[in-house]
């Protein structure tokens, strides 16, 4: 939904802009006069009569304005963000019918503006409900953190200190319902209030310095012939660290990630959700062995990241760079995403 309200919009600010809006017309403002033609049905088009005019006008204008379709529905849209601020404790998350660590991640809600703080992670951004729809739906745009520009649609149910929000993760359609089972490509989240106070510093977030200008691939160039390395790294692994930027994933969520390579054809789910999804090209004259990936999906498709490998007995360790950075020298770099992998 289209709308132009203030971040924390205020019923009552909105009625004394409809009085506002009112007296302008009857004073003959031009602007006021154009507000109405163009968001009033009434008067199909036409000029209005100033003295006909009523506040329920004026509040359907603004209502209109604003990207809803009548004041009422207006209301119940302030009301809803008035009703979902404060502090709400994750009691339990499901990802593709999977149950994952859920301990010591909140929610803190501000207006239209968000922050989850989780063990590995922390999101901001901005989200438009739409109380109109049954069930209610969420669209969440990620400001900051690891899905910093992505876009992800819900579903959720509001009743007193209680919040079900049905996702579906970052590229996925919006859950029809409160469900999520293997394959669905949906996270199910229950959550309880455990402050309605309005929390400290909620900005929505900041997005990040853009980055360097990243590599396009040739994908005719990660044809390749497999050779014994190849052959090693077929089939799936188990997690066994993982680490962004020097940050290690918690050790309960290590048990939902898992790496399988088919050919040289690589993705990487955690959760649920795939991290990567990329052609793997390996060059295995350099020391350490050096590996490109051209990503397959996602705002990074055709994108080519560089990294390096290792074995440590039969597990294999791997250290790659972000996209537009050069490829690592040594594993003693925190640049970038480490992980550490065991076959299955």
């Amino acid at each position: 939904m289209d709308k132009n309200l203030p971040a924390r919009p205020n019923l009552d600010h909105l009625r004394r802009q409809a009085k506002t809006l009112l007296k302008q017309l009857a004073d003959g403002d031009p602007v006021a006069q154009r507000a109405f033609i163009e968001h009033l049905p009434a008067l199909a088009g036409t000029a209005p009569d100033a003295k006909a005019v009523k506040l329920a006008d004026a509040q359907s204008v603004v209502a209109r304005q604003s990207g809803h379709a009548s004041w009422p529905a207006l209301a119940r849209h302030v009301d809803q963000l008035r009703a979902l601020e404060g502090e709400w404790q994750m009691d339990r998350l499901e990802i593709e019918g999977h149950v994952m660590p859920a301990e010591g991640a909140k929610l803190l809600i501000d207006g239209d503006r968000f922050r989850v703080e989780s063990v590995e992670a922390h999101y901001e951004g901005i989200f438009t409900i739409d109380v109109e729809q049954e069930p209610a739906h969420i669209d969440i745009e990620f400001v900051s953190g690891p899905e910093a520009g992505e876009t992800c649609r819900g579903i959720y149910a509001l009743a007193g200190d209680t919040l079900v929000m049905c996702l579906g993760l970052v590229g996925a359609a919006r859950p029809t319902a409160f469900a999520s089972a293997p394959g669905s490509q949906h996270a199910l989240e229950h959550l309880h209030r455990a402050s309605a106070a309005r929390p400290v510093d909620v900005t929505g977030g900041t997005p990040p310095a853009p980055a360097p200008e990243s590599e396009r691939g040739d994908a005719a160039a990660f044809e390749v012939e497999l050779t014994d390395l190849y052959r090693r790294l077929q089939g799936e692994w188990d997690a066994v660290e993982l680490a962004t930027e020097g940050r290690a994933l918690p050790p309960a969520m290590l048990a939902h990630g898992t790496r399988t390579m088919i050919g040289n054809e690589l993705k990487v789910v955690f959760g649920g959700q795939t991290m990567v999804h990329a052609k793997v090209r390996i060059d295995e004259t350099q020391s350490p062995i050096a590996l490109d990936y051209l990503s397959l999906s996602g705002k990074s498709k055709g994108v080519v990241t560089r990294g390096i490998m290792a074995w440590v007995g039969d597990e294999a360790r791997f250290l790659m760079a972000p996209a537009g950075a050069p490829r690592p020298r040594s594993f003693d770099e925190t640049a970038g995403t480490l992980s550490w992998w065991r076959r299955r």
